[in-house]
């Protein structure tokens, strides 16, 4: 009997407990759902307001319209000083990044063979002048013979020619002798301009050929961009206009240029155009090889819409602007053009709703559909009316 009861009221006991955990749970659970509804209601009501200065709106507008160029800056004049006669290099006086002077002394070359010719061939000359001497001094002796008698025509007329042959033969001497001079003139390089040695060539002892290069000498005063532009923006080009550019190495210092002149023929292949730029360069701070990049200006694009640089984003590749539409906020990908640096404004391709309202300044944990509005603009309170004059009396308000 006592096992019968105690068996009872353990099965009554569970029963007692199930039936009360049921219970708990339904009004755990309804607690819970209460305060994720209340919860969820406080996130809804959240809601992003914006003011007047944090919205743009597409604008109308010309860009600026800038063709960018870009290449190697070379001196404008530049000579190499070749040999004008082949022999033993015997002296050079400069070296690589002398100054010079136009007629400076550069190099020298062994005289020695060309003094020698030069008196071998003078010496022909004295021959020819003495033959010549001769020549003239027959003739004229044949000439009274002839007046009298003494000799035949032909006989003059051979003494006649021998006399042209020896002038003939004196001129080609003289020739002679001035070419040997010449060469010996030639054995001395000078600079033919005012400039820096930019190579040097050849060393003292060596064996050069005629017209082997001796010295390079360049003029830095002015310097000279080559720039490949499309033949399709050669037409809005006009030479003197100006040109910005930048060079690798004087970070924020800018140089500026002109077009001085345009090919008049496109390159076979690119079809692009050479333009060359003309730098000046008193200071001489610029150097042949440097790396420039630049700009020209140009005409000035017709209105397009515009939006401010500051309201365009991207991520992962797209382009994209926060709007504010039916009270909430709507992230659209756009496409977007030409940039004016100037301004500051982005040409937009995409067609946007007019008068929609663009978020231009940087926000962060935007999401797309949150509730936002445009917090209307307050107008400034006006100034109070100055009291009206009285006869005298201050009238005191009761």
């Amino acid at each position: 009997m006592a096992k019968r009861w105690t068996r009872r009221r353990l099965i009554g006991a569970a029963v007692v407990l199930v039936v009360v955990g049921a219970i708990g749970g339904t009004i755990a659970t309804r607690v819970l759902k209460k305060f994720g509804d209340a919860s969820g209601k406080a996130a809804e009501a959240v809601v992003l307001e914006f003011s007047p200065a944090d919205l743009a709106k597409v604008d109308a507008q010309p860009l600026s319209r800038w063709l960018p160029v870009s290449g190697t800056v070379q001196p404008l004049r530049q000579a190499m000083v070749k040999a004008k006669v082949s022999g033993d290099v015997r002296q050079v006086t400069v070296r690589e990044g002398e100054s010079v002077k136009a007629g400076q002394l550069l190099a020298k070359i062994d005289t020695a063979d060309l003094e020698a010719k030069l008196i071998e061939r003078s010496g022909a000359l004295e021959s020819a002048k003495a033959q010549l001497a001769m020549a003239e001094k027959t003739q004229a002796t044949n000439q009274a013979l002839l007046k009298q008698n003494f000799i035949s025509q032909n006989a003059y007329d051979n003494s006649e020619s021998s006399r042209h042959v020896s002038e003939g033969t004196v001129k080609s001497a003289e020739a002679q002798v001035q070419l040997a001079r010449n060469a010996l003139r030639d054995a001395t390089a000078t600079s033919p301009l005012n400039g820096i040695v930019a190579k040097r060539h050849v060393q003292v002892g060596e064996k050069v050929a005629f017209d082997s290069p001796l010295i390079t000498v360049v003029d830095l005063t002015d310097m000279e961009l080559q720039a490949a532009v499309p033949a399709v923006d050669v037409p809005e080009l006009a030479i003197g206009k100006t040109v910005e550019l930048t060079i690798d190495g004087f970070g924020e210092r800018r140089f500026t240029g002109r077009v001085e002149r345009i090919n008049p023929a496109a390159e076979p292949g690119t079809r692009a155009i050479l333009v060359y730029v003309g730098i000046p360069n008193a200071d001489g701070a610029l150097r042949g090889g440097m790396f420039a990049t630049g700009r020209i200006a140009l005409a000035a694009s017709a209105p397009v819409p515009t939006l401010p640089a500051t309201a365009i984003r991207t991520e992962a590749g797209q382009t994209y602007v926060w709007t504010v539409e039916g009270g909430k906020l709507v992230k659209r990908i756009v496409m977007t053009g030409r940039k004016d640096d100037a301004t500051g404004r982005v040409e937009i391709k995409t067609v946007l709703a007019p008068n929609t309202p663009v978020l231009a300044a940087k926000f962060d944990n935007l999401k797309d559909g949150a509730p936002a509005i445009v917090k209307a603009t307050v107008p400034a309170p006006a100034p109070a009316a100055a009291p009206a004059p009285t006869s005298g009396r201050t009238q005191v308000a009761s």
